[in-house]
């Protein structure tokens, strides 16, 4: 019996205790809670001429509400959360003041103007506003005179309830698909009679650069010609650059003319004022395709202007750039152009595009070449190695820049595996006839191939050098000495391990420039 008692007492006091550090702990907490927001209220009214107005509060953080009636009633309604409150009021106008309070005692408080009258509405005007960058959705909002509150349909579904709202207040809605919609506003007042007011909205969604084909609601309304056929596709290689979903596909059919091609009209006209060079993925199963780039206006096919830019990679995706900087901006260009393999006739093969978009000129993808500039530096990777800018991860020794290139060569990449640089000029070896360049490998033994290409990589030159060092900087020279400065040589193409299988080593390079 003893030990009964003592666990009974031992019980208690541990619960005592416990209830004290609960206590502390609450009175902490609610003394740090803040006070109520986002507090608004819903007016709704009878149409049977009583009067009758519910009142619906609404905020966060909100223990309960008083509402002041604002007719000189002088006790306010008390309602928690989720519940209404039902006043019957004179025809006039009356500031409702709600209070929302917290668990603390914190207050908010709102003040909201009821109009209660028993006419009809007069003088409704609906306001409705596409919101900028989503075409599919409208804001909706209206005025009216003698109005207590409105409710709106939007059209689309017809089993829908309305929508109810007051003045002051902005309902969104979005849209399922394009089409013409009815949306139908009512006002509502104290009486039995109601008005009306009905506007027809029409939900497009242009065809604007950029285009990716990942939009089902667009309208890609491809324009053949010279038996090429062109549709959008699923994606046959979401690897490399491009893992986007849908794509586009053109086959040149076998015996297609040599200007076979497609074109695409746009819904307003490409905007080259700002931004003059056009960016393409595309993927051929062939180096060395031209792919002519032309842009039309659309009420007269005569005013063009076209641009042509060469693959320098088979079977995987690259990016062309195509400059437009001479083009004149004084006309309107809507149309897209495109063909591949232009000059040749279609033999039954296939070619891929995606990403069409406006760029700005890379001004500073030039030699030297480092990678220090804001701008957007293109790395076609090939054979499995991909190249990017990165922050340096090693900034030490000869190379403490924050930025540099980055080559990964995939395991069981290609022995050829590497990446191809465009610059935006020839490289100029009038008076410096070596480049140098800093690099990073994780193997001392290895060989770094740099190749020069023309555009069209119909001229090319290439030399060799080892690394003798590994995990940190070291700087190659290639000795050009004798080269053609007439070839334009203007891309710069960049193995790493050359002649060896990909075992996902990761190299670095930065700081290409001319010597002596």
């Amino acid at each position: 019996m003893k030990s009964l008692k003592y666990i009974i007492t031992l019980l208690f006091v541990t619960a005592l205790f416990t209830a004290c550090n609960d206590d502390e702990f609450d009175s902490g907490f609610l003394d740090n809670a803040p006070a109520p927001t986002n507090l608004s209220a819903l007016f709704t009214i009878t149409q049977d001429n009583t009067g009758l107005v519910t009142i619906q509060p609404n905020g966060e953080g909100v223990a309960n509400y008083s509402i002041y009636f604002g007719d000189g009633t002088p006790d306010p309604a008390t309602v928690t959360p989720g519940q209404k409150a039902q006043h019957n009021y004179a025809e006039g106008v009356y500031d409702v003041k709600i209070v929302g309070n917290g668990i603390t005692g914190k207050q908010t408080e709102i003040i909201e103007q009821l109009t209660v009258t028993f006419v009809a509405p007069e003088n409704l005007s609906v306001n409705i506003a596409t919101v900028n960058g989503d075409p599919f959705t409208i804001n909706v909002s209206a005025t009216a005179d003698y109005e207590t509150f409105y409710e709106v349909t939007f059209g689309e579904d017809e089993s829908a309830a309305p929508v109810q709202f007051n003045e002051g207040d902005q309902v969104s809605y979005t849209y399922s698909d394009i089409g013409t919609y009815d949306v139908t506003v009512t006002a509502f007042s104290g009486g039995a009679a109601t008005t009306t007011v009905t506007q027809q909205v029409t939900i497009t969604n242009p065809l604007l650069l950029p285009v990716d084909f990942e939009n089902s609601t667009l309208n890609y309304a491809f324009g053949d010609f010279g038996n090429a056929t062109t549709s959008v596709v699923a994606n046959p290689d979401q690897s490399g650059i491009n893992t986007s979903t849908m794509v586009g596909q053109q086959v040149k059919n076998a015996g297609a003319e040599v200007w076979a091609g497609t074109s695409l009209a746009l819904d307003a006209p490409i905007d080259f004022a700002s931004l003059n060079q056009v960016k393409l993925k595309v993927w051929s199963p062939a180096a060395g395709v031209t792919v002519k780039f032309k842009v039309e206006n659309l009420a007269d096919s005569n005013i063009n202007y076209e641009v042509d830019q060469v693959t320098t990679t088979a079977n995987q995706w690259e990016e062309l750039t195509y400059d437009f900087s001479a083009i004149d901006t004084n006309n309107e260009y809507g149309r897209i152009v495109l063909f591949f393999n232009f000059g040749v006739n279609g033999s039954g093969e296939t070619y891929y595009f995606d990403d069409i978009k406006l760029a700005a000129p890379a001004q500073a993808v030039v030699i030297p070449l480092n990678f220090e500039y804001d701008i957007e530096y293109t790395f076609n990777g090939f054979g499995n190695a991909f190249g990017a800018k990165v922050a340096n991860p090693d900034q030490s020794g000869i190379n403490t820049s924050g930025f540099v290139g980055q080559v990964v060569k995939n395991n069981g990449a290609e022995t050829w595996a590497g990446v191809h640089m465009p610059l935006v000029a020839p490289i100029d070896f009038s008076t410096q006839q070596k480049i140098k360049m800093k690099v990073w490998s994780p193997q001392a033994g290895i060989t770094v191939l740099l190749k020069l290409e023309n555009n069209g990589a119909t001229i090319t030159t290439e030399l060799p050098a080892t690394t003798t060092v590994a995990n940190q900087w070291e700087e190659l020279v290639y000795d050009f000495t004798g080269i053609d400065n007439s070839a334009n040589f203007q891309n710069v193409v960049l193995f790493f391990d050359f002649n060896q299988p990909g075992t996902g080593a990761t190299y670095y390079f930065d700081d290409i420039e001319l010597t002596n």
